[in-house]
């Protein structure tokens, strides 16, 4: 039988948080005893009071990592033994799927259908994919003269600062704990403030399966405290941050003010649908672009929240677009029919509804949507939206707004259509429909960005490399074997044969 609203509630009712951070394998309060309130975006009610942590706490977690990853317990264990605790994890997380979803959905203000159909299977994929690749890495030989032997070597980096979003709270962890930890290193987790819990519950987990104490850290807090002293601090070897470009540039200058540390980020994107005149299947396009533009509430860095179409479909791919938006039904996130959540909090929520009246402010035609919905509920609900008649200099189409709003172009030739979707800042991602195959070819490689998808909208899979060009992305890549590269460090090791004597 189909679960409901009621009983998700009935769920929800019975969780039990934990809210104190997670430093050198014991839960532990801040030592000010201060906490910051956990808020349900859907209701405006507290969820939890968790443990606000600061720069203290991070230089004790920071020194428990540094001790396990001295002792090598982690770091000097075999790959073998590594990715069998890290699969560990992961049967652990999907033994929880259900109690981690529905957390995530009350954090979060996700649909529980997405965090149950999307982030926690994909984030226990990532665990897996990334255990199994730990005894697949080789190390390579360097062809040299008889008498030398050079090996190219790969060797965990050390501690490893992972700054979580709040769109992606678990799927995003695995995305960051699945390499690093397969590598060998020992991690510092700060979850992104408005959603702690399910990050708190994985430490509790990975415990459980048998991750070495000190290996793994979670500290809660504000970015200006604990995301500052991560970035800041002198015995971090590597920072990896997915969220704003402004904070990003934050942890470059950090990294170039103490130990020029690596810093790895993705920060965002403004990315286009390109259908081209000859796209086959309209209602199918739409349907690929509604999900690109709502999926996550938009709140999401790929989203596609530009559809740039010829002039010659504009109109009737418009009208199939506000169709598909229509079946994305506004309603609280543990409902299973619910397709579009709540924004994360009311601050964000009139940052958003600022764009919409800013985009009819410049003179963009508002043709669907556009309200504030569900006031009652005390959530921060907004009802998927779209632009036409939008200009490529209007704020909506050139600024990230993380919200259910869609920006309408048309083009006629198709340098315009691709001049049009390279006209950004961002370089994330992108999407581009067409029947030709030349035209596929030739679209996806004058697109400027890390992932371009024809004739869908999609990411790829964990096996593909995820992240963007220009200020979308810096240092690396998260999925894939390239995740491994940013957390490791390559050593080549010289041997001259014979030059200590030999036998005789």
């Amino acid at each position: 039988m189909d679960k409901t609203l009621q009983y998700y509630q009935q769920q929800a009712a019975q969780l039990d948080f934990e809210t104190r951070a997670l430093i050198g394998g014991r839960f532990v309060n801040a030592v000010s005893a201060e906490e910051f309130d956990s808020i349900n975006p859907a209701n405006g009610r507290r969820l939890a009071g968790i443990a606000r942590c600061g720069a203290v706490e991070v230089d004790d977690a920071v020194g428990a990592a540094r001790q396990a990853f001295e002792r090598g317990h982690w770091s000097g264990a075999s790959p073998k033994h590594r990715k069998k605790v890290l699969l560990r994890l992961a049967d652990l997380v999907e033994a929880n799927l259900e109690t981690l979803a529905i957390m995530e959905s009350l954090d979060s203000g996700k649909p529980i259908r997405d965090a149950l159909a999307a982030d926690l299977p994909d984030m226990i994929e990532s665990l897996r994919w990334h255990a199994e690749a730990a005894d697949k890495l080789y190390d390579q030989m360097a062809p040299t003269a008889p008498d030398v032997v050079a090996m190219i070597v790969r060797e965990p980096i050390g501690v490893v600062g992972a700054v979580l979003p709040w769109n992606f709270p678990l799927y995003l962890a695995g995305w960051k704990i699945g390499p690093a930890l397969a590598s060998g290193n020992s991690m510092v987790i700060k979850p992104a403030e408005q959603t702690s819990l399910t990050a708190l519950m994985l430490g509790r987990l990975a415990l459980e399966a048998g991750v070495p104490e000190g290996v793994l850290n979670i500290v809660p807090g504000y970015g200006e405290t604990v995301g500052q002293a991560m970035g800041r601090h002198r015995d971090i070897d590597c920072i990896s941050f997915t969220g704003s470009g402004e904070v990003g540039r934050l942890f470059l200058k950090y990294s170039a003010e103490s130990n020029l540390k690596r810093v790895v980020l993705e920060c965002g994107g403004k990315s286009p649908a390109l259908v081209l005149a000859d796209a086959a299947d309209l209602p199918r396009v739409a349907q690929q672009v509604a999900t690109g533009a709502l999926f996550c509430q938009g709140e999401n860095c790929s989203a596609g929240s530009r559809l740039i179409v010829h002039r010659s479909r504009k109109d009737e791919l418009l009208e199939l677009v506000k169709g598909a938006f229509d079946e994305w039904r506004v309603g609280d996130p543990l409902d299973p029919a619910t397709r579009v959540g709540a924004l994360i909090e009311p601050g964000h929520m009139q940052r958003v509804l600022a764009y919409i009246d800013g985009g009819k402010a410049q003179g963009a035609a508002l043709v669907h949507g556009g309200a504030q919905v569900r006031r009652d509920s005390g959530g921060s609900f907004v009802e998927p939206t779209i632009f036409d008649h939008v200009q490529p200099s209007m704020n909506i189409a050139r600024e990230e707004i993380f919200g259910p709003v869609l920006s309408v172009l048309g083009f006629d030739t198709l340098a315009e259509g691709v001049a049009m979707a390279n006209d950004t800042n961002y370089g994330l991602a992108s999407s581009v429909y067409t029947s030709n195959l030349d035209a596929a070819h030739g679209v996806a490689r004058a697109i400027r960005a890390g992932t371009v998808s024809v004739n869908c909208f999609s990411e790829g899979d964990t096996g593909v490399p995820f992240g963007g060009y220009k200020e979308s992305g810096f240092g690396g890549r998260e999925k894939s074997l390239m995740a491994h590269d940013q957390y490791t460090e390559t050593k080549t090791i010289w041997i001259q044969l014979g030059a200590a004597g030999g036998a005789t």
